[in-house]
């Protein structure tokens, strides 16, 4: 049985905590390489989709920003997942569907435009988050964040996902322990990078995680939720009077202290009972809950079933890691890896 995730951390940053009960994992990655006159129109991805442009250059249109987007060599763009998109060697180039030939395509690397040129060489991987990851963080997150190459985040996230693509069209031994933990990465990154236009965030989880006056708060909340944390303490922490305190984090976070409490003890009780065999009495317990019934009452309220129901009925169940094994070598047939990488048609 594995420890809660919050206990034992070695760095116990709110971020890196709030990181772990998000369950980040890549469900598809392709590499797309194009020439000449091209366009390609790509539906709403529906999920966290990070695109990074490896070689030459290519517009981007987003639905509703009819301003396209020039992405060089290096750049690196991450889509919220509402949004239908364009990329194309001109904005002028009717687009073509980009599902109907990346999935008729036999390669690892489909190929748009004229065949023998290649002028452009892109990777795009879709992620995948739990139900706390989801209500945490992609409700917030924009639906476009533009990473230029000269940024601090974009060469880092260049290089994930050409590993992230690389270990899921290979059949070598760990390729998805390494493939969960190169998303957890990825996923870091584009966060990070949001994180420090902190000043665009809405209120919200993010923006809390970014904000300097209630991070000693915030830190102790996420290291120690258990304990039954008083607002005087928490105001203390940040070296604020209770009013002041409450005023700035409701106005950060969207709700007061002790509502973010509750929160983040149900988003840790949630990816406990998915992924951890802890009793719901224990777990209760480690949450500060004076007894498994508190906790189930509360827990209940908040997700509408109780835990021991949520677990049989939301956990990740064994025949769906059977499912994405069986799916995965479906794309690793599909993908036939062995040189397409260099695409150099």
């Amino acid at each position: 049985m594995g420890a809660p995730p919050y206990l034992g951390s070695t760095n116990p940053d709110p971020l890196t905590h709030t990181l772990n009960v998000t369950s980040a994992r890549c469900v598809l990655a392709r590499g797309l390489t194009a020439g000449g006159d091209w366009a390609l129109r790509f539906p709403a991805p529906g999920r966290l989709k990070v695109h990074a442009v490896l070689r030459g250059v290519t517009w981007l249109t987003v639905d509703g920003d009819e301003r396209p987007v020039l992405l060089k060599s290096g750049d690196v763009v991450a889509f919220g997942g509402g949004l239908p998109y364009v990329l194309a060697a001109d904005p002028s180039v009717p687009p073509q569907d980009a599902l109907a030939l990346l999935g008729t395509s036999p390669h690892l690397f489909a190929h748009a435009g004229d065949e023998g040129i290649t002028d452009m060489v892109s990777i795009g991987a879709h992620f995948e988050l739990n139900t706390a990851g989801e209500d945490l963080l992609l409700q917030v997150l924009p639906p476009v964040i533009h990473l230029p190459r000269d940024g601090e985040e974009a060469p880092t996230l260049c290089w994930l996902l050409e590993q992230v693509l690389r270990e899921m069209s290979s059949d070598r031994p760990g390729s998805g322990h390494v493939t969960e933990y190169l998303s957890h990465m990825v996923f870091a990154h584009v966060l990070r990078a949001y994180l420090a236009r902190n000043e665009s965030c809405p209120p919200g989880w993010l923006r809390a995680l970014a904000d300097e006056r209630i991070a000693p708060a915030l830190h102790l909340m996420h290291t120690d939720p258990a304990r039954p944390w008083q607002l005087s303490e928490l105001a203390r922490a940040a070296a604020m009077s209770r009013s002041a305190f409450a005023r700035a984090f409701t106005s950060v976070a969207g709700v007061p202290p002790l509502t973010y409490l509750h929160q983040w003890r149900m988003r840790l009780a949630e990816h406990t009972l998915l992924h951890e065999d802890t009793p719901v009495s224990e777990l209760a317990l480690s949450l500060g809950y004076a007894s498994e019934s508190a906790f189930s009452h509360a827990f209940k309220r908040e997700n509408g079933v109780a835990p021991k129901r949520y677990r049989d009925t939301a956990r990740v169940p064994r025949d769906r890691d059977e499912v994405e094994r069986a799916v995965a070598a479906a794309f690793r047939k599909v993908c036939q890896p062995g040189g397409e990488h260099s695409a150099g048609r």
